[in-house]
């Protein structure tokens, strides 16, 4: 009887434990979570531990300048139901929300519908169109601001050149004036993501289908209907609940324009939340309970629609 050398038996280990690690990593699942991790480490720093520190800070009564809080549960989100400025700004939050979002969905439906077409600089328009999104919005917000100047705006300067009024209009003087001002910036802003995204995935649309579909008599409405919308379909609704969750917690525009004004009239949730909690008050547990207020409304949202497109697929 015959033995294996003590060198083999030693090599034969490594040699075995590399096969079995080159046959695990060729695996295509271990391959998905391996090259998924970095996002997931990204997601667990910068979005998981704020996220759940916040909701911490939401059930203590935790201020600016001292370095914890008690924790008093839910007393936060009880007083925020008896604060009459809070019913306004969720009233606020939802005009602001589901006022624009539709109209920037039709709006980007025209314009992606138009710029599909053939006609000369079309590219040139395409690159134009890009920029009220690519604008920083803090920038853009201050044009606005210039643009509904109570003395100097230029839409009471031709209006009132046009005879249509006769002194200049309080665009961010009163509340109803400030929110209808607010929801046009916005839809000026938020038009274009719903127009590029909406243009790409009408570039998926088979030309062969709608040449089917001349042939059998249809015009461009029956066309569009049989044919674009179901193929862009899933994309009008994830582009809706982007911008649905990009609108309830907007910040940067309303601050510029408004500060919440006149008299914590046009608060949303993020500038009242600041207000609250890093601005005058200071009251950071109230401030992180204002933000935290709109979750439970955003995640019951997404889960409809990211339901009704997998409803969609299957």
């Amino acid at each position: 009887m015959t033995t294996a050398p003590a060198g083999t038996v030693t090599q034969a280990v490594p040699l075995r434990l590399r096969e079995r690690v080159r046959h695990w990593l060729d695996s295509e699942p271990v391959l998905a979570y391996l090259f998924m991790s970095p996002g997931w480490l990204i997601l667990l720093l910068f979005m998981s531990y704020p996220f759940f520190l916040g909701i911490w800070i939401s059930l203590t009564d935790r201020t600016v300048g001292l370095p914890s809080g008690e924790f008093v549960g839910f007393r936060n989100y009880a007083e925020l139901l008896r604060d009459r400025t809070f019913h306004l700004t969720v009233m606020n939050t939802f005009i602001y929300g589901f006022v624009t979002v539709p109209f920037k969905l039709v709006l980007g439906l025209l314009l992606a519908l138009l710029l599909n077409q053939a006609f000369p600089m079309r590219n040139v328009l395409r690159a134009a169109l890009l920029l009220p999104w690519i604008v920083p919005t803090a920038l853009s917000s201050l044009a606005w601001l210039m643009l509904y100047d109570a003395v100097l705006s230029p839409f009471s300067w031709l209006l009132k050149n046009w005879g249509l009024i006769e002194s200049n209009i309080a665009f961010l003087g009163t509340r109803t004036n400030a929110i209808i001002s607010l929801c046009i910036a916005n839809i000026w802003r938020g038009t274009p993501f719903f127009a590029v995204a909406i243009l790409a995935g009408l570039q998926a649309v088979p030309q062969e289908l709608h040449e089917a579909a001349a042939i059998e008599g249809a015009n461009r409405v029956q066309r569009f209907l049989a044919v674009t919308l179901p193929v862009i379909k899933g994309i009008l609704v994830i582009t809706t609940l982007f911008s649905i969750i990009w609108t309830f917690a907007d910040f940067q525009l309303v601050y510029v324009l408004t500060k919440g004004g006149p008299a914590n009239s046009t608060h949303i949730f993020g500038t009242y939340a600041w207000q609250i909690g890093i601005g005058g008050a200071g009251k950071l547990g109230i401030g992180a309970a204002i933000s935290l207020y709109m979750f439970p409304v955003l995640a019951v949202l997404s889960a409809i629609l990211l339901r009704y497109v997998r409803s969609q697929e299957a």
